[in-house]
């Protein structure tokens, strides 16, 4: 597991997105920004089943991340990991504290008709830091 620099754990708790880099069918990366929770030991990313990005992680659990802080672009986490755990359960709730968090409401509003929300827990491999 890859340790995180105490000078760079306030970025893990900014309204920061993570910009999540998964792996395509044809070995090409696929880049989504999204909400993030960091749980003091993984990351915790929150989306709905079937979009490219489960599909990629269920197929090919390593990912890629980088954490740009929301207050000095030129200060960010690049971390590399790998999927260690998928799950329904909780899933509802969790998109609702990441709500919160992000955009300050307590429901999560953009849920689609039948969308069933998934979390992703994520171990850290590698953690690489600038600024």
């Amino acid at each position: 597991m890859a340790a995180i620099p105490d000078k760079y754990r306030d970025i893990l708790e900014k309204k920061a997105f993570v910009q999540l880099a998964t792996i395509m069918p044809d070995g090409t990366p696929q880049v989504s920004p999204v909400w993030f929770e960091y749980d003091g030991q993984n990351i915790l990313i929150n989306s709905a089943k079937g979009r490219v990005k489960d599909r990629n992680m269920r197929r090919d659990p390593r990912v890629g991340m980088d954490i740009q802080d929301p207050d000095n672009p030129y200060r960010h986490l690049s971390i590399r990991g790998r999927v260690v755990d998928i799950t329904e359960k909780g899933a509802d709730d969790h998109i609702d504290k990441l709500t919160k968090k992000y955009i300050n409401q307590d429901r999560y509003p953009y849920k689609g008709p039948g969308e069933v929300r998934v979390i992703y827990k994520i171990a850290l491999e590698h953690a690489h830091t600038m600024g």
